[in-house]
């Protein structure tokens, strides 16, 4: 198991002209349970499972496993998945030694661009640009788990 640890941003601005990258993403849940998320992911041409621990009480960092399988798989998974698909483009910009990835969210999220950044450790200092907004880390609500059975257009 490997540490993930990222800030999340509500995005206030126009970024799409700072990206080098986009992808497509198809996502749901085995399990959306706070303790151990099973996420079934796919991305571009390839496709992922994860399982994903409690965050910690900062909100910052969490356990993450994750496993690339076959996309054939990965459809079939999807089926077997809750209620509540998450659909997204992912739009990837450099910032420094850094990378944002900047999901703007359609289907039952329509209207939620957010951004995340991670970092090698929870008191890593980066450069904020422009277009980022608020941040939500911890914000149980901005957790792709959550939105899936609480989409922010029902909010």
């Amino acid at each position: 198991m490997g540490l993930e640890i990222e800030r999340k941003f509500l995005v206030k601005g126009d970024f799409k002209q700072y990206a080098y990258k986009k992808e497509v993403i198809v996502q749901g849940y085995l399990s959306s349970i706070p303790e151990r998320t099973v996420r079934v992911r796919i991305k571009g041409e390839k496709a992922y499972l994860t399982i994903k621990g409690i965050s910690n009480a900062s909100g910052l960092s969490r356990y993450e496993w994750e496993k690339e399988i076959r996309i054939q798989d990965a459809r079939e998974l999807i089926n077997l998945c809750e209620p509540g698909i998450i659909d997204k483009i992912r739009h990837y910009i450099k910032n420094d030694n850094y990378t944002f990835e900047v999901d703007e969210f359609h289907g039952d999220n329509e209207g939620l661009v957010m951004a995340e950044i991670e970092l090698s450790d929870e008191a890593d200092i980066f450069e904020k640009p422009d277009w980022l907004g608020d941040e939500v880390t911890g914000d149980e609500r901005y957790y792709n788990s959550y939105l899936s059975q609480k989409p922010y257009t029902k909010w």
